[in-house]
């Protein structure tokens, strides 16, 4: 994946992205939005644009077969490793120790948290 895709895929496309990537197999247009109206309460015509959009930024395959059917074309795997190394050098300066270190010292790491981050280490070693 490009990281020039990686960085115009919006909050709300991501949303899409993420349905998408919990799914088993390609999902139409219709089990999309019956998924984002439930759980975001967006307009049908916002979520088809937003596909639309996805589809145009080479995101997501669209398949026709009854129905249009979506599926990803960047696996979460991909777009979470893209979005971590943005964060580490726009927030970071590029520098990882930082973004660790207020990830230790945030309220939000539990000691559980801690301890895997720990047992991460010691494999990396």
């Amino acid at each position: 994946m490009s990281n020039d895709l990686a960085c115009k895929i919006t909050g709300s496309e991501l949303e899409i992205m993420k349905l998408l990537w919990r799914a088993e197999d390609a999902l139409s247009v219709t089990e999309i939005r019956e998924e984002l109206q439930k759980t975001k309460g967006w307009e049908p015509a916002t979520i088809k644009t937003l596909i639309g959009r996805l589809v145009s930024k080479g995101a997501v395959r669209q398949e026709k077969r009854n129905v249009f059917y979506y599926s990803p074309l960047i696996t979460e795997k991909e777009y979470g490793e893209w979005a971590t190394e943005d964060l580490v050098s726009r927030v970071y300066n590029g520098r990882v120790k930082d973004l660790v270190a207020a990830l230790v010292n945030s309220d939000g790491v539990t000691p559980e948290d801690l301890d895997e981050l720990r047992q991460m280490f010691k494999v990396v070693e």
